[in-house]
Protein backbone atom coordinates (compact mmCIF):
# COMPACT_ATOMS: atom_id res chain seq x y z
CA UNK A 1 0.00 0.00 0.00
CA UNK A 2 1.01 3.55 -0.87
CA UNK A 3 2.30 5.83 2.07
CA UNK A 4 3.22 8.80 0.00
CA UNK A 5 5.44 11.86 2.04
CA UNK A 6 4.20 14.93 3.49
CA UNK A 7 4.69 16.87 0.38
CA UNK A 8 2.25 14.52 -1.34
CA UNK A 9 0.05 14.43 1.23
CA UNK A 10 -0.82 18.13 2.34
CA UNK A 11 1.66 20.74 0.15
CA UNK A 12 0.11 22.84 1.97
CA UNK A 13 1.81 22.09 5.35
CA UNK A 14 4.46 21.04 3.65
CA UNK A 15 4.94 24.55 2.44
CA UNK A 16 4.38 26.00 6.07
CA UNK A 17 7.09 23.99 7.78
CA UNK A 18 9.40 24.76 4.87
CA UNK A 19 8.49 28.20 5.45
CA UNK A 20 9.19 27.66 9.41
CA UNK A 21 12.61 25.72 8.43
CA UNK A 22 13.63 29.09 6.77
CA UNK A 23 12.31 31.13 9.56
CA UNK A 24 14.33 29.06 12.14
CA UNK A 25 17.51 29.67 10.08
CA UNK A 26 17.28 33.28 9.16
CA UNK A 27 16.54 34.97 12.33
CA UNK A 28 18.04 35.13 15.85
CA UNK A 29 15.47 33.44 18.41
CA UNK A 30 15.80 35.23 21.48
CA UNK A 31 12.61 34.38 22.91
CA UNK A 32 14.31 32.69 26.52
CA UNK A 33 11.42 29.83 26.26
CA UNK A 34 12.50 28.39 22.99
CA UNK A 35 15.37 26.67 21.90
CA UNK A 36 16.90 24.27 19.53
CA UNK A 37 16.12 20.31 20.16
CA UNK A 38 18.92 17.93 18.85
CA UNK A 39 18.48 16.14 15.48
CA UNK A 40 18.60 13.11 18.02
CA UNK A 41 15.63 14.40 19.75
CA UNK A 42 13.76 15.30 16.65
CA UNK A 43 14.39 11.60 15.36
CA UNK A 44 12.71 10.02 18.42
CA UNK A 45 9.76 12.58 18.75
CA UNK A 46 9.14 11.36 15.33
CA UNK A 47 9.29 7.82 15.20
CA UNK A 48 7.31 5.00 15.31
CA UNK A 49 6.93 5.62 18.91
CA UNK A 50 4.37 7.75 18.54
CA UNK A 51 2.00 4.64 17.41
CA UNK A 52 1.63 3.07 20.79
CA UNK A 53 -0.72 4.16 23.86
CA UNK A 54 1.40 2.97 26.97
CA UNK A 55 -1.30 4.18 30.18
CA UNK A 56 0.32 3.52 33.42
CA UNK A 57 3.62 3.29 34.44
CA UNK A 58 6.49 1.03 33.73
CA UNK A 59 5.69 -2.53 34.69
CA UNK A 60 2.37 -1.44 35.30
CA UNK A 61 0.52 -0.65 32.37
CA UNK A 62 -2.81 -1.22 31.28
CA UNK A 63 -1.95 -2.08 26.97
CA UNK A 64 0.63 -4.92 26.50
CA UNK A 65 3.32 -4.58 24.34
CA UNK A 66 5.09 -2.01 26.65
CA UNK A 67 8.90 -3.90 26.53
CA UNK A 68 10.39 -1.10 24.61
CA UNK A 69 8.21 1.56 26.11
CA UNK A 70 8.83 0.78 29.83
CA UNK A 71 12.53 0.27 28.89
CA UNK A 72 12.69 3.92 27.57
CA UNK A 73 10.97 5.27 29.96
CA UNK A 74 13.26 3.73 32.68
CA UNK A 75 16.23 4.62 31.06
CA UNK A 76 14.58 8.57 31.13
CA UNK A 77 13.99 8.48 34.90
CA UNK A 78 17.06 6.82 35.54
CA UNK A 79 19.26 9.56 34.02
CA UNK A 80 17.25 12.13 35.35
CA UNK A 81 17.59 11.18 38.96
CA UNK A 82 21.79 10.90 38.22
CA UNK A 83 21.83 14.04 36.17
CA UNK A 84 20.09 16.06 39.10
CA UNK A 85 20.33 14.06 42.48
CA UNK A 86 17.07 13.10 42.62
CA UNK A 87 15.06 10.21 44.59
CA UNK A 88 12.47 10.19 41.60
CA UNK A 89 11.67 11.83 38.55
CA UNK A 90 8.06 11.46 36.56
CA UNK A 91 8.66 12.19 33.01
CA UNK A 92 4.89 11.98 31.63
CA UNK A 93 3.66 15.59 32.19
CA UNK A 94 2.63 16.96 28.82
CA UNK A 95 4.19 20.06 29.54
CA UNK A 96 5.29 22.51 32.13
CA UNK A 97 1.55 23.75 32.89
CA UNK A 98 0.36 20.51 33.32
CA UNK A 99 2.96 19.49 35.57
CA UNK A 100 1.98 22.36 37.95
CA UNK A 101 -1.40 20.86 38.14
CA UNK A 102 -0.24 18.01 38.86
CA UNK A 103 1.35 19.23 41.58
CA UNK A 104 -1.84 20.85 42.82
CA UNK A 105 -3.82 17.54 42.08
CA UNK A 106 -1.38 15.51 44.76
CA UNK A 107 -1.54 18.08 47.85
CA UNK A 108 -4.47 20.45 47.28
CA UNK A 109 -8.20 20.19 47.26
CA UNK A 110 -10.01 23.23 45.27
CA UNK A 111 -10.14 26.29 47.58
CA UNK A 112 -6.98 25.85 49.43
CA UNK A 113 -4.61 28.46 49.84
CA UNK A 114 -1.56 28.08 47.46
CA UNK A 115 1.28 30.74 47.08
CA UNK A 116 3.34 31.66 43.95
CA UNK A 117 4.59 34.92 42.58
CA UNK A 118 2.54 37.07 41.06
CA UNK A 119 2.64 37.44 37.09
CA UNK A 120 3.31 40.91 36.36
CA UNK A 121 6.30 40.44 39.09
CA UNK A 122 7.98 37.54 36.73
CA UNK A 123 5.70 35.04 37.88
CA UNK A 124 3.85 32.50 35.66
CA UNK A 125 0.56 31.61 35.20
CA UNK A 126 0.27 28.45 37.28
CA UNK A 127 1.45 29.92 40.21
CA UNK A 128 -1.99 31.15 41.15
CA UNK A 129 -2.61 34.06 38.73
CA UNK A 130 -6.46 34.90 38.23
CA UNK A 131 -6.57 33.46 34.63
CA UNK A 132 -5.50 30.37 35.24
CA UNK A 133 -7.23 27.16 36.52
CA UNK A 134 -4.70 27.29 39.76
CA UNK A 135 -5.87 30.92 40.73
CA UNK A 136 -9.45 29.87 39.83
CA UNK A 137 -9.74 26.86 41.58
CA UNK A 138 -7.72 27.35 44.81
CA UNK A 139 -6.88 30.37 47.23
CA UNK A 140 -3.91 32.01 45.24
CA UNK A 141 -1.85 34.57 47.36
CA UNK A 142 0.84 36.04 45.26
CA UNK A 143 4.24 37.91 46.46
CA UNK A 144 5.85 40.56 44.29
CA UNK A 145 9.42 41.98 43.71
CA UNK A 146 10.38 45.20 45.64
CA UNK A 147 10.18 48.62 43.72
CA UNK A 148 13.60 49.90 44.41
CA UNK A 149 15.52 47.28 42.49
CA UNK A 150 13.07 44.88 41.35
CA UNK A 151 14.36 41.69 43.30
CA UNK A 152 12.48 38.83 45.25
CA UNK A 153 10.94 40.79 48.44
CA UNK A 154 11.39 37.76 50.52
CA UNK A 155 9.69 40.00 53.31
CA UNK A 156 6.75 40.33 51.64
CA UNK A 157 6.98 36.38 51.04
CA UNK A 158 7.80 35.58 54.77
CA UNK A 159 4.98 37.74 55.94
CA UNK A 160 2.29 36.56 53.43
CA UNK A 161 3.38 33.10 54.04
CA UNK A 162 2.56 33.72 57.98
CA UNK A 163 -0.71 34.97 57.40
CA UNK A 164 -2.07 32.74 54.79
CA UNK A 165 -0.43 29.53 56.18
CA UNK A 166 -0.17 28.05 52.39
CA UNK A 167 -0.29 24.21 51.46
CA UNK A 168 1.72 24.71 48.71
CA UNK A 169 4.16 27.60 48.47
CA UNK A 170 5.55 27.73 44.49
CA UNK A 171 9.22 29.55 44.01
CA UNK A 172 10.43 29.93 40.10
CA UNK A 173 10.14 32.47 37.51
CA UNK A 174 9.11 33.43 34.09
CA UNK A 175 10.29 36.45 33.61
CA UNK A 176 13.36 37.44 36.69
CA UNK A 177 16.59 38.28 35.41
CA UNK A 178 18.43 36.75 38.28
CA UNK A 179 19.91 33.79 40.59
CA UNK A 180 16.81 32.32 42.72
CA UNK A 181 17.62 32.13 46.40
CA UNK A 182 16.16 28.23 47.09
CA UNK A 183 17.42 28.29 50.72
CA UNK A 184 15.47 31.40 51.29
CA UNK A 185 12.09 30.09 49.96
CA UNK A 186 13.01 27.03 52.29
CA UNK A 187 13.19 28.48 55.42
CA UNK A 188 10.11 30.45 54.87
CA UNK A 189 8.22 27.26 53.45
CA UNK A 190 9.71 25.03 56.74
CA UNK A 191 8.16 27.57 59.65
CA UNK A 192 4.75 27.66 57.91
CA UNK A 193 4.62 23.66 57.50
CA UNK A 194 4.35 24.58 53.02
CA UNK A 195 5.35 21.70 50.95
CA UNK A 196 8.12 24.24 48.34
CA UNK A 197 8.02 23.48 45.07
CA UNK A 198 10.50 24.38 42.47
CA UNK A 199 9.71 25.40 39.17
CA UNK A 200 12.49 25.14 37.13
CA UNK A 201 11.13 25.43 33.88
CA UNK A 202 13.36 27.95 32.72
CA UNK A 203 16.48 27.26 34.40
CA UNK A 204 16.57 23.51 34.39
CA UNK A 205 19.35 23.53 31.47
CA UNK A 206 21.52 25.83 33.24
CA UNK A 207 20.75 23.75 36.95
CA UNK A 208 21.75 20.67 35.28
CA UNK A 209 25.33 22.49 33.94
CA UNK A 210 25.75 23.68 37.20
CA UNK A 211 25.25 26.77 36.28
CA UNK A 212 22.79 28.09 38.16
CA UNK A 213 22.37 26.79 41.77
CA UNK A 214 20.45 23.86 42.10
CA UNK A 215 16.74 23.41 44.08
CA UNK A 216 17.63 19.67 45.27
CA UNK A 217 17.82 19.68 49.22
CA UNK A 218 15.64 22.54 49.39
CA UNK A 219 12.14 22.18 47.86
CA UNK A 220 10.28 18.55 48.50
CA UNK A 221 9.34 18.95 44.48
CA UNK A 222 10.72 20.10 41.35
CA UNK A 223 8.27 21.07 38.22
CA UNK A 224 10.09 21.50 35.21
CA UNK A 225 9.68 21.66 31.11
CA UNK A 226 12.07 19.65 29.12
CA UNK A 227 12.46 21.76 26.32
CA UNK A 228 14.29 25.70 27.41
CA UNK A 229 17.67 25.32 28.62
CA UNK A 230 17.42 21.91 28.67
CA UNK A 231 16.67 21.50 25.10
CA UNK A 232 14.98 18.37 24.53
CA UNK A 233 11.00 17.97 23.69
CA UNK A 234 8.26 19.41 24.29
CA UNK A 235 7.31 18.02 27.50
CA UNK A 236 6.99 17.81 31.00
CA UNK A 237 8.74 16.21 34.18
CA UNK A 238 8.29 16.65 37.72
CA UNK A 239 11.03 15.67 39.90
CA UNK A 240 10.70 14.76 43.98
CA UNK A 241 11.87 13.20 47.35
CA UNK A 242 10.70 10.23 48.17
CA UNK A 243 7.83 10.73 50.58
CA UNK A 244 5.90 12.46 47.62
CA UNK A 245 6.48 9.96 44.79
CA UNK A 246 3.25 7.90 45.42
CA UNK A 247 1.12 11.34 45.82
CA UNK A 248 2.75 12.76 42.45
CA UNK A 249 3.03 9.56 40.28
CA UNK A 250 -1.39 8.88 40.83
CA UNK A 251 -2.10 12.76 40.09
CA UNK A 252 0.22 12.62 36.97
CA UNK A 253 -1.95 9.21 36.03
CA UNK A 254 -4.70 8.27 36.53
CA UNK A 255 -5.04 11.39 37.95
CA UNK A 256 -4.98 14.57 34.79
CA UNK A 257 -4.03 12.34 31.96
CA UNK A 258 -4.04 9.15 29.87
CA UNK A 259 -1.28 7.14 27.98
CA UNK A 260 2.05 9.31 27.92
CA UNK A 261 3.61 10.25 24.42
CA UNK A 262 6.06 8.10 24.13
CA UNK A 263 8.17 9.57 21.50
CA UNK A 264 8.39 12.59 24.46
CA UNK A 265 10.04 10.33 26.76
CA UNK A 266 12.57 8.98 24.43
CA UNK A 267 13.58 12.57 23.77
CA UNK A 268 13.93 13.43 27.50
CA UNK A 269 16.04 10.52 27.52
CA UNK A 270 18.12 11.72 24.97
CA UNK A 271 18.33 15.08 26.40
CA UNK A 272 19.07 13.98 29.60
CA UNK A 273 22.15 11.40 28.18
CA UNK A 274 23.68 14.97 26.33
CA UNK A 275 23.19 17.37 29.88
CA UNK A 276 25.40 15.10 31.60
CA UNK A 277 27.96 15.86 29.12
CA UNK A 278 31.09 18.36 29.45
CA UNK A 279 29.81 19.82 26.06
CA UNK A 280 26.76 20.50 27.96
CA UNK A 281 27.76 22.19 31.15
CA UNK A 282 30.01 24.71 28.56
CA UNK A 283 26.85 25.33 26.85
CA UNK A 284 24.93 26.24 30.18
CA UNK A 285 27.47 28.73 31.05
CA UNK A 286 28.00 30.15 28.21
CA UNK A 287 24.22 30.91 27.94
CA UNK A 288 24.69 32.80 31.19
CA UNK A 289 28.09 34.63 30.12
CA UNK A 290 26.19 36.14 26.70
CA UNK A 291 23.31 36.87 28.77
CA UNK A 292 25.29 38.93 30.81
CA UNK A 293 27.40 40.36 27.77
CA UNK A 294 24.41 41.39 26.20
CA UNK A 295 22.74 42.83 29.46
CA UNK A 296 26.25 44.96 29.22
CA UNK A 297 26.03 46.43 25.47
CA UNK A 298 22.19 47.51 26.18
CA UNK A 299 23.61 48.91 29.22
CA UNK A 300 25.74 50.96 27.90
CA UNK A 301 22.93 52.08 25.22
CA UNK A 302 21.18 53.60 27.48
CA UNK A 303 18.33 50.76 28.15
CA UNK A 304 17.06 50.36 31.70
CA UNK A 305 17.07 46.33 32.37
CA UNK A 306 14.48 45.14 35.43
CA UNK A 307 17.41 44.27 38.14
CA UNK A 308 19.78 46.25 36.16
CA UNK A 309 20.95 43.23 34.75
CA UNK A 310 21.03 38.91 34.52
CA UNK A 311 22.68 36.13 36.49
CA UNK A 312 20.37 33.68 34.22
CA UNK A 313 19.49 33.16 30.55
CA UNK A 314 17.21 35.88 30.41
CA UNK A 315 16.80 40.22 30.28
CA UNK A 316 13.88 42.06 30.93
CA UNK A 317 14.05 45.62 28.88
CA UNK A 318 11.98 48.41 30.33
CA UNK A 319 11.53 50.96 27.41
CA UNK A 320 9.43 53.38 29.23
CA UNK A 321 12.84 56.14 28.98
CA UNK A 322 13.06 55.28 25.16
CA UNK A 323 8.93 56.27 24.99
CA UNK A 324 8.17 53.19 22.36
CA UNK A 325 5.75 50.90 23.85
CA UNK A 326 6.69 46.81 23.87
CA UNK A 327 4.87 45.67 21.13
CA UNK A 328 5.92 47.86 18.52
CA UNK A 329 9.12 47.33 19.60
CA UNK A 330 8.96 43.83 19.44
CA UNK A 331 7.58 43.81 16.24
CA UNK A 332 10.33 45.96 15.10
CA UNK A 333 12.84 43.75 16.19
CA UNK A 334 11.24 41.05 14.34
CA UNK A 335 11.17 42.31 10.67
CA UNK A 336 14.46 43.12 11.73
CA UNK A 337 15.16 39.41 12.03
CA UNK A 338 15.84 39.34 16.05
CA UNK A 339 12.43 37.63 17.38
CA UNK A 340 11.81 38.24 21.09
CA UNK A 341 8.69 38.99 22.50
CA UNK A 342 6.61 41.84 24.32
CA UNK A 343 6.40 41.91 28.29
CA UNK A 344 4.85 43.57 30.88
CA UNK A 345 7.73 44.82 33.54
CA UNK A 346 6.99 44.84 37.12
CA UNK A 347 4.45 47.93 38.02
CA UNK A 348 3.74 48.23 34.43
CA UNK A 349 1.72 50.88 33.94
CA UNK A 350 0.28 49.46 30.60
CA UNK A 351 -1.93 46.78 29.79
CA UNK A 352 -0.51 43.65 29.27
CA UNK A 353 -1.06 43.09 25.31
CA UNK A 354 0.66 46.26 25.25
CA UNK A 355 3.14 46.28 27.63
CA UNK A 356 6.33 48.55 28.22
CA UNK A 357 8.82 45.56 27.82
CA UNK A 358 10.18 43.46 25.90
CA UNK A 359 11.41 40.03 27.12
CA UNK A 360 15.08 38.38 25.87
CA UNK A 361 17.32 35.76 26.13
CA UNK A 362 20.25 33.55 25.16
CA UNK A 363 19.48 30.20 25.32
CA UNK A 364 18.74 29.36 21.58
CA UNK A 365 21.63 31.89 20.17
CA UNK A 366 24.03 29.83 22.50
CA UNK A 367 23.10 26.13 21.22
CA UNK A 368 23.95 28.00 17.55
CA UNK A 369 27.74 28.51 18.88
CA UNK A 370 27.39 32.53 19.46
CA UNK A 371 29.56 34.01 21.41
CA UNK A 372 31.00 37.64 23.11
CA UNK A 373 31.58 39.07 19.82
CA UNK A 374 28.13 38.59 18.33
CA UNK A 375 26.32 39.19 21.85
CA UNK A 376 27.94 42.80 20.96
CA UNK A 377 26.52 43.04 17.17
CA UNK A 378 23.41 42.13 18.40
CA UNK A 379 23.09 44.41 21.37
CA UNK A 380 24.00 47.47 18.92
CA UNK A 381 21.46 45.56 16.32
CA UNK A 382 18.94 45.96 18.93
CA UNK A 383 19.79 49.50 20.13
CA UNK A 384 19.52 50.69 16.62
CA UNK A 385 16.39 49.37 15.94
CA UNK A 386 14.19 50.41 18.66
CA UNK A 387 15.79 53.71 18.87
CA UNK A 388 14.38 53.98 15.05
CA UNK A 389 11.47 51.69 14.55
CA UNK A 390 10.09 53.12 11.79
CA UNK A 391 13.09 53.19 9.45
CA UNK A 392 12.61 50.71 7.49
CA UNK A 393 15.68 51.12 5.49
CA UNK A 394 17.29 50.32 8.40
CA UNK A 395 14.96 47.44 9.49
CA UNK A 396 15.93 45.97 5.85
CA UNK A 397 19.31 46.24 6.31
CA UNK A 398 19.88 45.13 9.89
CA UNK A 399 17.90 41.70 8.63
CA UNK A 400 20.53 41.22 5.95
CA UNK A 401 23.14 41.04 8.34
CA UNK A 402 21.64 39.26 10.55
CA UNK A 403 20.95 36.49 7.86
CA UNK A 404 24.38 36.47 7.26
CA UNK A 405 25.25 36.07 10.54
CA UNK A 406 22.96 32.91 10.70
CA UNK A 407 24.20 31.64 7.68
CA UNK A 408 27.47 31.30 9.77
CA UNK A 409 26.09 29.87 12.61
CA UNK A 410 23.49 26.87 11.42
CA UNK A 411 21.05 25.86 14.13
CA UNK A 412 20.88 22.50 15.56
CA UNK A 413 18.42 20.04 14.03
CA UNK A 414 17.48 22.76 11.47
CA UNK A 415 18.10 21.89 8.30
CA UNK A 416 19.81 24.19 6.51
CA UNK A 417 18.93 23.48 2.61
Amino acid sequence: MADPHLAEVDPEISKYIADEVRRQHEKLRLIPSENYASTAVMEACGSVLNNKYSEGYAGRRYYEGQQNIDAIEKLAIERLKALFGVDHANVQPYSGSPANLAVYFAFCNPGDTIMGMGLPSGGHLTHGWKVSISGKYFNAIQYGVRRDDHRIDFDQVASLAREHKPKVLFCGTTAYSRIVDFPKFAEIAREVDAILVADIAHISGLVAGGAHPSPVGHAEVISSTTHKTFRGPRGGMIMCDEKHRKAIDRAVFPGLQGGPHNGTTAGIAIAAKLAMTDEFKSYAHAVVDNSRTLSEVLLSRGFDLVTGGSDNHLILIDLTSKDVPGKVAAQALDRAGMVANYNSVPFDTRKPFDPSGIRLGTPAITSRGMGSDEMKRLGNWMGDVIEDVENETLVTRVAGEIKDLCDQFPAPGVPTK
